[in-house]
């Protein structure tokens, strides 16, 4: 006995609503709601529209964040490999991005201050150069 099941595959040559709908979904449920709201923005039926085929092929409601494929990515990044050697070398490879993400953020917290301590003494500056020219002279004669 054999049984036929018939897949969904995408057709050869995909139509504008097709490859609007695939370019919509790469983006995420943020591009279809933009769209929809562009949609009521432009021509109201077809923000209704959008709304009402988001609802029925269970966009807007069927994913939630949870299920996004680059928080799972992260969390898998984090578990071992199985792989000795690779491991270490992640390892090796992550302490070291630390250790310049902490290298970087001191050299700018830095260079903050070398800024904040110029701007600074050039109102120092400017304000001693203001009181002198401001007070009088005074001449002995």
């Amino acid at each position: 006995m054999t049984t036929l099941t018939e897949t969904a595959s995408a057709p050869s040559h995909p139509g504008w609503l097709h490859r609007t709908e695939s370019w919509l979904d790469s983006k995420g449920k943020g591009a279809w709601i933009a769209a929809m709201v562009l949609g009521f923005v432009f021509f109201w039926p077809i923000g209704l529209a959008l709304l009402c085929y988001m609802i029925w092929s269970k966009r807007m409601f069927g994913k939630s964040c949870r299920n996004r494929k680059s928080w799972s990515q992260g969390i898998n990044a984090m578990k071992p490999s199985g792989n000795s050697a690779f491991d270490a070398y992640k390892a090796d490879t992550l302490a070291r991005l630390e250790r310049e993400q902490h290298d970087f953020e001191s050299f700018l917290e830095r260079l903050r201050e070398a800024k904040d301590k110029a701007e600074f003494d050039q109102f120092m500056n400017e304000r001693a150069k203001a009181n002198r020219d401001g007070e009088p002279e005074e001449d002995a004669s």
